[in-house]
C-alpha cells in the first residue's frame, strides 16, 4: 500500500466530525484493507499515548481501492497531527510486513516537539469560550473569528486576546444556510439570496462565481469550499448567508462550521466519481450528506430516490420538497406533523405544522419559464424550504420567487436567454448527464420548429459517463447536434478522443449524418448553432470554458 495524501480536515468531513489529521492510502488488488486498519489503530494508540493524545477518536474509511485513516486532533496543532498520522502508518506498514517496530522513544520526542512549536493555547482557549456562550468560531491559518456576519469580531491569527477581555455582549451570530448537490447548488442559493434581499436583510452568498456581501462582490472564482464560507460570514454587513457546499471542499478539508440553522441536498447523480474513494452514488450522497453533521435542519428533494434513502436515516427534522403535488411519502410526512414544499396545481406551496401556504404561480417565476423548466422549479422549491427554515416570511420568499431572473448578471451561466433573429437561444454551464438531462427536458417542453443542442465533455469522464451523455442528449431527439472539440479540457485524453466516443454512442442509439457535425471550440460552436438557427428554432448551448468570448457574442447578436 502507497500513501496518496496527508493532510489536515479543518472541520466536519466524511470521515470524522471534527477536525481531523487524515491519511489515504491506495490499496491494491489482494492487499487486505481490514489488516492495515488494526495494525494502524495499534500503531496510532501506542504514538498518541506517548505524544499526550492517548484517547483521540480513531476513525477510517474503506473503499473501493483505498482507505482513509483518521484522528481527532487540537486545531493548533493538526500539521504536527499529521506527522504523527504519518509516523503511525510507517511503523503500521512495518509491522504488516513482519518487520520489527520502530522506536517510539526518538519519534516520540520528535513529534511533541512539532506539537509544541505548533501550539498556540489562545486558540483553543478563544474556542472554548466561544463554545461555552453558543458563538460561532472560525478559525484558519491568517485569521481567527467568533460569531458570524453583522455580529462577528476577528483578529488577525497569533494575536488573540484573552477571553475574558472580549465584548461578548456585541458578538453574535446570524442565520446561515447551506446548500449542496450535485446540480442546482448555485441557482437555489441565489433564489435564496434574493429572498433574503426581500426581507430587507443584507445576504452573504458563497458560489461557484463569486463572493457577495449584498451587492458587493468581494472576489471572483470558486468559492464554494469552506475558504469562501469564512470570508463570507466575517464580513459585518452580512445579516443573513447562504453558502453554495461543494464536494471538493467537504472532501479536501471539511465544513468551515460546525453549527448551520439548515442544510440542503438538491440531488445526487453521477458526478467526479472516483475521486477522493467516492465510486458511487451512494458514496456520494455520504459526501453531500456531511452538511448535516453541522444542520440543524435539513430540506431534501423526495423526488430524488438516492437523497431520500439517505435522507431517512437521519435523525434531524426534514423539510422535504416534490414536483408532485400528491406523492405520497410528502404527504404522510406532512400529515404527521413534517413540513414539505410541494408544486401542486401551478403554485409553489409551503406548508409547516399543517398550515399551506400559496407562494407564488409557477408562471410568475422567471426561473421556471412557466414551468416547462421542472430543474428550476424544484430549485426553487429547495430555496423556498431554506428560506423559511432561516425564518423568512411568506411575503419575502415569494416576492424573491418574482423578481430572480436568470441572467447573465444575477445567474451567469444558469439558463441564460437570448433572442437572435427570432430564434430562442439558451445558455448553460451544466457539465453531467443528469443537468444536460434536465435542460433537455426543458428544451422539449417550450414550443419550437427545430431544436439543436451542442454537446463535449472533459476528458477526465470515463468512457461510460460519457457515452451516459451521448443516451441523455439522444433521449431528446433533437433535430441537430454540434459535437464540439474540448482542447482545453483533455485530462489525459488524446484530440478528438472524446467526441469520437460521443458520435459512435450517438450513431448506435440511432443518430445519422443530418443529425452530427463536429465543429472547433466553444466560439466556432456558437457561430455554427446561430448560423443553423432560423425564427422559432431553439437552440441549447452547453457551454464549459470560452464563457464570456460566448456571452458577448450572443449580446452582440442579441
Amino acid at each position: 500500500m502507497e500513501v496518496r495524501d496527508s493532510r489536515r480536515l479543518t472541520g466536519p468531513n466524511l470521515v470524522t466530525a471534527g477536525p481531523a489529521a487524515l491519511l489515504d492510502l491506495v490499496v491494491g488488488a489482494g492487499e487486505d484493507a481490514a489488516a492495515a486498519v488494526a495494525a494502524w489503530e495499534r500503531q496510532a494508540g501506542r504514538i498518541l499515548e506517548a505524544v499526550g493524545w492517548g484517547g483521540a477518536a480513531l476513525s477510517h474509511r474503506v473503499f473501493p481501492g483505498g482507505l482513509s485513516l483518521a484522528f481527532l486532533a487540537p486545531i493548533d496543532a493538526l500539521y504536527a497531527a499529521t506527522e504523527v498520522n504519518e509516523w503511525a502508518w510507517e511503523a503500521a506498514a512495518l509491522e504488516l510486513a513482519g518487520g520489527a517496530p520502530p522506536d517510539l522513544a526518538p519519534a516520540a520526542a520528535r513529534l511533541r516537539a512539532a506539537i509544541a512549536a505548533e501550539a498556540d493555547p489562545a486558540l483553543p482557549a478563544l474556542e472554548a469560550a466561544a463554545a461555552r456562550r453558543g458563538v460561532a468560531f472560525l478559525w484558519d491559518d491568517d485569521r481567527v473569528s467568533i460569531g458570524l456576519g453583522a455580529g462577528s469580531r476577528a483578529w488577525p491569527a497569533g494575536q488573540l486576546p484573552d477571553p475574558d477581555d472580549v465584548a461578548w455582549e456585541a458578538v453574535r451570530d446570524v442565520p446561515v444556510a447551506q446548500v449542496t448537490g450535485t446540480n442546482g447548488k448555485t441557482t437555489t442559493v441565489r433564489l435564496v439570496a434574493a429572498m433574503i434581499r426581500s426581507a430587507g436583510l443584507v445576504p452573504g452568498v458563497t458560489s461557484t462565481d463569486w463572493i457577495a456581501a449584498g451587492d458587493a462582490v468581494l472576489d471572483r472564482g470558486d468559492y464554494s469550499g469552506p475558504g469562501g464560507a469564512r470570508r463570507v460570514l466575517r464580513d459585518r454587513r452580512v445579516e443573513c448567508a447562504v453558502l453554495e457546499t461543494a464536494r471538493g471542499g467537504m472532501l479536501r478539508r471539511g465544513l468551515a462550521l460546525a453549527r448551520t440553522d439548515v442544510a440542503a441536498v438538491t440531488n445526487v447523480a453521477a458526478d467526479h466519481l472516483g475521486e477522493f474513494g467516492v465510486h458511487d452514488l451512494d458514496a456520494l450522497a455520504e459526501c453531500k450528506f456531511v452538511v448535516a453533521r453541522a444542520a440543524r435542519h435539513l430540506v431534501l428533494n423526495a423526488d430524488d430516490p438516492v437523497v431520500r434513502r439517505h435522507g431517512e436515516r437521519q435523525a434531524l427534522p426534514i423539510t422535504w420538497f416534490t414536483l408532485e403535488g400528491a406523492n405520497p411519502f410528502v404527504a404522510a410526512h406532512v400529515a404527521a406533523g413534517g413540513s414539505g414544499c410541494l408544486f401542486e396545481r401551478g403554485r409553489l406551496v409551503l406548508v409547516e405544522e399543517g398550515r399551506k401556504v400559496a407562494l407564488a404561480e409557477v408562471a410568475d417565476v422567471p426561473v421556471a419559464l412557466g414551468g416547462a423548466a421542472r430543474h428550476n422549479v424544484a430549485n426553487a422549491l429547495a430555496a423556498v424550504g431554506v428560506a423559511s427554515r432561516l425564518g423568512l416570511g411568506a411575503r419575502a420568499i415569494g416576492e424573491g420567487l418574482r423578481r430572480f431572473e436568470s441572467s447573465t448578471e444575477s445567474n451567469p451561466g444558469r439558463l441564460n436567454e437570448f433572442d437572435v433573429g427570432g430564434a430562442r437561444i439558451f445558455l448553460d454551464f451544466a457539465h453531467n448527464p443528469h443537468g444536460v438531462e434536465a435542460l433537455l427536458e426543458m428544451a422539449a417542453a417550450l414550443p419550437a420548429r427545430r431544436r439543436l443542442v451542442t454537446i463535449g465533455q472533459a476528458g477526465d469522464r470515463d468512457d461510460d459517463a460519457i457515452r451516459d451523455l451521448a443516451a441523455a442528449t439522444w433521449r431528446a431527439r433533437p433535430d441537430r447536434i454540434l459535437i464540439k472539440s474540448m482542447s482545453d479540457y483533455l485530462r489525459g485524453r488524446e484530440e478528438g478522443e472524446v467526441a469520437a466516443i460521443l458520435e459512435a454512442e450517438l450513431r448506435r442509439l440511432g443518430a445519422g449524418d443530418e443529425h452530427l457535425a463536429h465543429t472547433g471550440d466553444e466560439l466556432d460552436t456558437t457561430r455554427a448553432a446561430l448560423a443553423w438557427a432560423e425564427p422559432g428554432d431553439l437552440v441549447l448551448l452547453i457551454v464549459h470554458s470560452h464563457r464570456d468570448e460566448v456571452v458577448a457574442l450572443l449580446e452582440s447578436r442579441a
